[in-house]
This record gives C-alpha cells, sequence and structure tokens, in this order.
C-alpha cells in the first residue's frame, strides 16, 4: 500500500505540490486567526473596592473602613475569599469570586453591598469605591525606589531624595509606556 501512495505521488507531482501548498495555506491562514496571548490572563474574577481615608492610620482604617466594608461581602454568592490591605490613608479591599463568574454580575453585587457598606461608615471621612474592571496581573507591577551608595556629595539619599527621584524621573517614563 505503501508503494503505492509513493507511485502515485511521483507520477502526480503537481496534485501533491497543490495539496501541500492548500495545506501551508490553511495552516497560515488558522496561525493569524489564533487568539494568542504574550501574557495569558490565567487570574480570577475580582473585584476592588478603594477607599482613601487621609485623615486615619492603618489601624483606625482597618477598624472603621476596612472591617465594615469587608464583614458587609460576606455570603454574596459565587464569592472565593475577600482579602484587604490597609495602609496610611489607603484601605483595600478585593472580593475574589469563583472561577466562571460573570465580571458585571459581581461588580453589580459588590456595588449593591457597597451601598449598604457606606450607611456604616464614618460619614464625611470616607467615600468608597470600586476600582475599573481589571485582573490580578496588575498586582505584578510594583517597584521600589532604593538607593546604592551615597549621593556624590558623600551624603546619605533621603526618602525625599528617592521621592523625588519617583516622582519626576520613573513617573513620566512609566507613563510613555
Amino acid at each position: 500500500m505503501l508503494n503505492r501512495l509513493i507511485d502515485f505521488s511521483i507520477r502526480q507531482r503537481i496534485l501533491v505540490m497543490l495539496a501541500t501548498l492548500a495545506l501551508v495555506g490553511i495552516g497560515v491562514y488558522s496561525f493569524t486567526r489564533l487568539p494568542i496571548d504574550a501574557v495569558p490572563d490565567i487570574t480570577n474574577v475580582q473585584v476592588q473596592i478603594n477607599t482613601n481615608v487621609p485623615a486615619l492610620s492603618p489601624v483606625e482604617i482597618e477598624q472603621q473602613i476596612t472591617f465594615p466594608i469587608e464583614w458587609s461581602m460576606g455570603g454574596l454568592p459565587n464569592i472565593d475569599y475577600v482579602r484587604s490591605i490597609s495602609r496610611y490613608g489607603l484601605s483595600q479591599v478585593t472580593v475574589v469570586f469563583e472561577e466562571g463568574t460573570d465580571i458585571y454580575w459581581a461588580r453589580q453585587l459588590v456595588g449593591e453591598r457597597l451601598t449598604e457598606a457606606r450607611e456604616s461608615l464614618p460619614s464625611g471621612l470616607a467615600e468608597p469605591q470600586m476600582g475599573p474592571i481589571s485582573t490580578g496581573l496588575g498586582e505584578i507591577y510594583m517597584w521600589s525606589v532604593e538607593a546604592e551608595g551615597p549621593k556624590p556629595d558623600g551624603t546619605e539619599y533621603s526618602p525625599q531624595d528617592l521621592r523625588t527621584v519617583q516622582d519626576w524621573v520613573i513617573r513620566p517614563q512609566l507613563r510613555n509606556v
């Protein structure tokens, strides 16, 4: 059988070449239609709630802002877990949903609970807001500005010097990206 196939291929070279070119063309066309991403998004469905509170310490933010928001998110359907960060001037609560949950449905649920949570927050002090629709990959892009060695005049870099480098050198370059 193999000999007959080889004999046919030799006798019908033009037909075999056309079939090969057709397969290559179909392959190239299929390749250009594939949804390939350089960094595939394998993260879960999450909704972030950010609250700017410049007047409070992290402990006060945790007690007065973060905990009431976390508590109000309890019992949502399809919820996987809730995590939070309380820093100087910022409360961030992240509600993570099970795989396959529609992001817009999840945001609607969080928005409804957030309306209820606003009643238990200190009035006039904090206004929690949902973050934009984004994935956990955004959390990868963090950096710190550190100094290696002293300045040219021999003194050490102060935190103010590092902040100046952040604001006037690094930030404009990142905005161009």
